[in-house]
């Protein structure tokens, strides 16, 4: 009998020593891949004349775009990633007097640019902000039509950006994202990642609108609205 219970003992002793002398796993795991942000590209800062090229009107469509977009008479309407003002003017023309465009843009030098451009142009319905890159910094239920133009893809943490702009956005509010395929740093997204990421911060694909666009080597035009 005490021999018995000597050869039990030992071999319990045998199949718990590896879990006893086993390195934890959990700390040398990589972060799950939900706490790690994509790639993105670096936002432009060079010269910002490089986008008023006559022929973009027609290769972009814009009047289309707009069209899709519903900006009309009286609208407000946000430029997000405004760079040169390029789009900015052409909706503060179609908005008329009646209607507000708020440019927007990280890059101190291209408000700085729109400023100047709208006050030649004589445009009395334009506000410019500086954002930050994770909050558009619009005013609360304001907005009617937003356009991020070959921007998304620098967007550093875009989900948040989603839902701080929500707050902004009135019912029914369209939010129109045209950029090309990419790898995240090569100045395009795909556009599976977008629609991912704009389900996350609480928005649907309401259409899509690729063929106004790919006349300017555009992939895609989605439109969202708040789910």
């Amino acid at each position: 009998m005490q021999i018995s219970r000597l050869t039990s003992i030992r071999a319990l002793l045998l199949v718990a020593l590896p879990f006893a002398t086993a390195p934890t796993l959990s700390a040398q795991s990589p972060a799950p891949p939900s706490a790690q942000h994509r790639a993105t590209s670096t936002p432009y800062s060079g010269d910002l004349s490089i986008f008023e090229t006559p022929e973009r009107d027609q290769r972009l469509h814009i009047n289309g775009v707009m069209d899709v977009l519903s900006i009309t008479p009286g609208k407000t309407v946000a430029d997000i990633g405004a760079g040169s003002g390029w789009f900015t003017v052409r909706a503060a023309k179609r908005v008329t007097d009646t209607g507000m465009v708020y440019a927007v843009d990280i890059n101190p030098q291209a408000i700085e640019y729109i400023d100047k451009r709208i006050q030649k142009a004589k445009l009395s319905n334009v506000k410019t902000i500086v954002n930050k890159p994770d909050d558009p910094g619009l005013p609360p239920n304001s907005i009617d039509s937003v356009l991020l133009l070959k921007t998304y893809h620098e967007v550093a943490d875009p989900v948040v950006l989603l839902r701080n702009l929500k707050r902004s956005l009135k019912p029914g509010a369209r939010v129109g994202i045209i950029d090309r395929d990419g790898n995240g740093v090569d100045h395009g997204i795909h556009k599976e990642i977008v629609l991912r990421e704009a389900d996350q911060a609480g928005y649907r694909l309401l259409k899509e609108h690729d063929n106004l666009v790919v006349d300017d080597d555009m992939d895609y035009f989605l439109v969202l609205v708040v789910k």
